[in-house]
Formats: structure tokens, C-alpha cells, sequence
């Protein structure tokens, strides 16, 4: 594989300190992926024992909440040291909950994101509507100085009716909103290529499942994990996938191989 080959995993692991229990450290021993993206950390650095990550030849970098203990956060692991970490937006009300983390690597740059969830209602819903227009405009003048972006992580919305099980009984609940997936549609209208999407334009796969009612089991889940790619890279996309038999969260790990 070139060295410029790169193959990212960007994984909602609801928990480090829990995946850990779960052994996700012997899983990526196995794997020695390029650049790992978690979000949902709930942790601070210090912590969390990083050496295994260390031992597998990983430098790891941080973005945790601090608005709260045990909270959203993103951690990325990367095997070549970066150029540049950049934690944040720099608007406070989202950086104080540890939800972008960006790493660059030569005329390129990683972004390991964590969306906020509107889930327990309308107070974080508009939070959410809020960030998304607030990250579309951050990310438009990033492109300016770094116009090859790789953005990746948990998005917390569906785009399409391909990508939930249940569209029809789930049109009203935070995630298939019709006003978040005009967003999503607007976003990839903007530039940027749904790497999963674009080489599997007509396949089911899900990135997320309620631990309600053996959801994962039967497959009733959602795509709400994704790895945008700005369309100057579109044509160097290798692979995407979810590795939807890789268990050690509510989310499956999204897997990109992509040649830089």
C-alpha cells in the first residue's frame, strides 16, 4: 500500500473507557488502521490509560467537554504525527463540548466531528439546527485555506430514506427531520461527496442501533455516522463501508479507504 493510501476509521465508541472493556484496543491491534476518529470519548485524557494505543505506535489527540464530566468529546489516533491539532470552531458554546477536533497532514486536513444530538427535545434540537448552520459556514471558510477536507464522524442524521429502516413511523423524531436532511442535502450540494454513498449508491447499511428491542439483531437501524470528502478527492475514494459486525458501542465503526 503507498504511504499515501490512508485507511480511517471514524467510530462512535459511546464510552472510551467502556470500549476498552469491550476490547477495542485488541481490535485495532488487529486492524492497524492508518488514523482513527473516535467521538462520544465521555472522558478526559488523563483519565484514560492510552498505553496499548501507544504501544500499536499511535499518537492520540483530544477535544473533551468541559461544560460537563463524562460528556460527547472526540479523540483522534494517528500513526503519523500531524502537522497541525486544532481543537474547535472557535464559537465557545460548541467547543465547551468537545464536538471538533482537526488534524492536518500535508495539503490535507482531517476533521473528527461529533454533532450534537436533538433528541431530548427542543431545547437541543435547535441547539442542533444551530450548529449546523454555524459549521456550514465555518467549514465554507476553512476550504479556503484548506480546500482538501475529509470530515468524518457521527453526523446524528439520516440523509435519506436508504439510510433509516423505519422512514416512514420515524419523519417526525430528531434525526429524519425533514429541515436536517435538507441540510445533509445541502451539504453534499456544497462540495463535499458522501464517500459511502458514492461508490455504494444502492446498498442498506446502518451505522447506529437502539439497544431497545434487539434492534441490532434485526438490522432496524440508522446511517448516521458518514465520511464527507471534499469532490477534488471524490476520485481517489478506495472503499467505504460499515463494519456493522465490529460491536463495541450502539455504533459500528465507518471505515474509509482513501489514496491521498
Amino acid at each position: 500500500m503507498s504511504p499515501m493510501s490512508k485507511r480511517i476509521i471514524s467510530y462512535n465508541i459511546n464510552g472510551i473507557r467502556a470500549a476498552q472493556r469491550k476490547g477495542i484496543e485488541g481490535w485495532l491491534a488487529e486492524e492497524q488502521f492508518d488514523l482513527v476518529c473516535y467521538q462520544e470519548t465521555k472522558a478526559r485524557p488523563e483519565q484514560v490509560d492510552m498505553s496499548k494505543v501507544e504501544e500499536l505506535g499511535y499518537h492520540h489527540f483530544w477535544h473533551s467537554a468541559s461544560v460537563k464530566k463524562g460528556y460527547s468529546g472526540v479523540a483522534t489516533l494517528s500513526k503519523q504525527e500531524p502537522d497541525l491539532v486544532e481543537q474547535g470552531c472557535g464559537i465557545e458554546k460548541y467547543d465547551q463540548e468537545g464536538r471538533i477536533l482537526r488534524t492536518d497532514f500535508g495539503d490535507w486536513t482531517l476533521l473528527n466531528c461529533y454533532f450534537p444530538s436533538g433528541t431530548t427535545g427542543d431545547v437541543r434540537q435547535d441547539f442542533k439546527m444551530e450548529f449546523l448552520d454555524d459549521f456550514f459556514r465555518w467549514i465554507q471558510e476553512l476550504r479556503q485555506e484548506r480546500p482538501k477536507l475529509i470530515v468524518v464522524g457521527d453526523y446524528n442524521i439520516a440523509h435519506t430514506e436508504m439510510d433509516i429502516h423505519d422512514p416512514v413511523r420515524n419523519k417526525k423524531n430528531s434525526g429524519f427531520l425533514p429541515e436536517e436532511r435538507e441540510w445533509l442535502t445541502r451539504w453534499f450540494d456544497s462540495g463535499f461527496t458522501d464517500a459511502f454513498r458514492h461508490l455504494h449508491p444502492d446498498q442498506e447499511q446502518y451505522s447506529w442501533w437502539t439497544y431497545r428491542a434487539n434492534a441490532r439483531q434485526n438490522n432496524k437501524g440508522w446511517r448516521i455516522d458518514y465520511q464527507s470528502v471534499t469532490d477534488n478527492l471524490r476520485d481517489q475514494l478506495q472503499e467505504a463501508y460499515q463494519m456493522t459486525d465490529v460491536v463495541h458501542s450502539d455504533h459500528c465503526p465507518v471505515y474509509l479507504h482513501i489514496d491521498l
